[in-house]
């Protein structure tokens, strides 16, 4: 047992009280949750569906991909700041709501159907860093298949015929092994460094676009602003607003990763003390600033991914899809580059989609292993109960995603059925942060006016995408 396992994140003890950061560089060494959150962010909806986006229909999305990226930040930040006021994780708070149970709220139990509904997008970045290794790194399956024949001819025949297969086997295992030996410090860690890396190349190739046959045109951006849908892109717009930005499985997951963080065991249990309240504004600012930045990040990463498919493939008419998703995917700087570039772009697509299976792994085991206690299925009576629950959880969920992977085989598909099951559940996370704005946050930590109308800008319009993108596609039946 870890001497970690003894640490409860989610305890308010006295003791831990610290004071809020005064300057702005103490407040950016405190930032980290949100940076997690953009190493889930950045990865599967982006480089996949983002890309493919805007290979289908050039730039005129660009303006749906830009309001999904900030607005729905409001909703991040009011439930940071719930968590803050109450010490309370997402689930645990839903819980107290009033309404039907079956062991826990029912709200519960929809984000459990949620959550395992999105995985199938999980599976799907399984699949994409098989086929990104196995392109650039075609050797490595054929030694095995040359290995493995002699004593096991029919697993020599499905590496052979798929070598994909293997490459997702040893990226969810290796997965395992990461969650498993570390804690919120090791995602932390390894959000940041693949984060700022994947980030810094992608607006590297945008901005050297001009130099290529494929410059990005100002006429064209300009029609990305007109606010038009295209009829046959609703259902994909529905996916893609779900997906890009801060989705509905990363609010979820937010005020967990601000509580491990211990932006609320700094401040204090709360009371009715100027010292408290003075602790607790704080460490909201330093959450809020968390948020910015991330938000920063990750529109800078999902817009130029958008460029990079508007730009390069739509003019080709090359969109990624199936087997060959990763492979068309690459034309996107081959094409513009020089070949030399595919492989780089394979091993840093395999990073993405890497970085973003770990850190989903990581937030939906914290959250299930919450479900749990809260449906009253596991109980946990110390800290060190949790902890072995949620190290367990890190194992079944890389081989759940592996096991999606290998029996529905497309990843593009994949994606896009947990896009729209996230989309579905924004109004629901949406509609329980305002309920918490006003039911739960303590008064004196109240938003501005400012914010309020932008959090109910932010709910309103999932609300009205997510019910036009339903009544479209019950029309089509």
């Amino acid at each position: 047992m870890n001497s970690s396992d003894f640490y409860d994140p989610y305890a308010l003890p006295g003791d831990a009280i610290r004071e809020p950061p005064q300057s702005l560089w103490q407040a950016l060494r405190n930032i980290g949750p949100g940076i997690i959150l953009a190493g889930s962010i950045v990865g599967s909806g982006e480089l996949i569906l983002t890309t493919k986006f805007g290979a289908q229909y050039g730039y005129a999305f660009l303006w749906l991909i830009l309001f999904s990226c900030v607005i729905k930040v409001f909703v991040q930040i009011e439930l940071g700041r719930y968590a803050i006021s109450s010490g309370k994780p997402t689930l645990g708070a839903i819980d107290e709501l009033p309404g039907p149970r079956a062991g826990a709220h029912v709200l519960v139990w929809w984000w459990l159907v949620m959550m395992l509904t999105t995985f199938t997008q999980i599976g799907g970045m399984a699949g994409g860093v098989g086929q990104a290794m196995d392109l650039a790194l075609p050797g490595v399956a054929k030694f095995v298949v040359g290995a493995v024949e002699p004593v096991f001819p029919a697993l020599a025949d499905v590496v052979r015929q798929r070598p994909d297969y293997f490459w997702a086997v040893i990226t969810c295992l290796s997965a395992v092994v990461l969650l498993v030996s570390g804690g919120y410090r090791r995602v932390e860690q390894l959000s940041t460094y693949l984060v700022a890396g994947v980030t810094f190349l992608t607006v590297l190739s945008v901005a050297v676009l001009p130099a290529t046959p494929y410059a990005i045109r100002y006429a064209e951006v300009v029609r990305g602003f007109q606010f038009l849908v295209p009829a046959a892109g609703v259902a994909v717009a529905f996916g893609v607003f779900g997906i890009t930005g801060v989705g509905a499985t990363e609010l979820y997951a937010y005020p967990y990763w601000c509580l491990e963080k211990g932006y609320a065991r700094f401040a204090g249990p709360r009371d009715d003390s100027a010292e408290w309240l003075r602790r607790a504004r704080g460490w909201i600012r330093v959450m809020q600033l968390d948020a910015w930045c991330s938000m920063i990040v990750f529109t800078l990463a999902t817009v130029s991914f958008y460029f990079m498919g508007a730009a390069v493939l739509h003019p080709q008419g090359l969109i990624p899809d199936d087997k060959d998703m990763v492979l068309t995917l690459s034309q996107m700087y081959a094409q513009p580059f020089g070949l030399w570039t595919q492989i780089v772009f394979l091993l840093g697509a395999a990073a993405v989609l890497y970085k973003t299976l770990y850190v989903a792994c990581a937030g939906h085991s914290r959250l299930t292993a919450d479900f749990f206690s809260l449906a009253r299925l596991v109980r946990f009576t110390t800290a060190a109960d949790r902890a072995r629950w949620v190290r367990i959880l890190c194992v079944f969920y890389p081989l759940l995603a592996l096991t999606l992977f290998l029996f529905l085989q497309n990843p593009v598909k994949m994606v896009v059925i947990g896009a729209v099951a996230q989309a579905a559940t924004l109004p629901v996370i949406g509609a329980l942060t305002v309920y918490f704005r006003y039911r739960g946050t303590d008064r004196r930590l109240a938003p501005s006016r400012l914010s309020d109308l932008c959090l109910w800008i932010a709910l309103v319009s999932i609300s009205c995408v997510a019910l036009y993108a339903v009544v479209s596609q019950l029309s089509k039946l």
